[in-house]
């Protein structure tokens, strides 16, 4: 089967003064995408996965899932 990757992009603005967000920002650029996007996924995936079953529902040659 033949796959298009594909990507919404997602932008956190950050309190600069909040304690967590100071602790987020000391870390490395890599790590911080690497954080936020595996707190998307795990928070975000399976509230729309019902919403994805429903747009998947009947298709004939598509189906849209989120990547793990």
């Amino acid at each position: 089967m033949k796959t298009i990757t594909h990507s919404l992009q997602f932008i956190t603005e950050l309190d600069e003064t909040n304690p967590t967000a100071i602790r987020l920002l000391s870390l490395p650029d890599e790590m911080q995408v690497l954080m936020l996007e595996g707190m998307l996924k795990e928070l975000l995936a399976p509230m729309i996965q019902p919403a994805l079953d429903e747009l998947n529902k009947g298709n004939s040659f598509a189906t849209l899932k989120v990547a793990k």
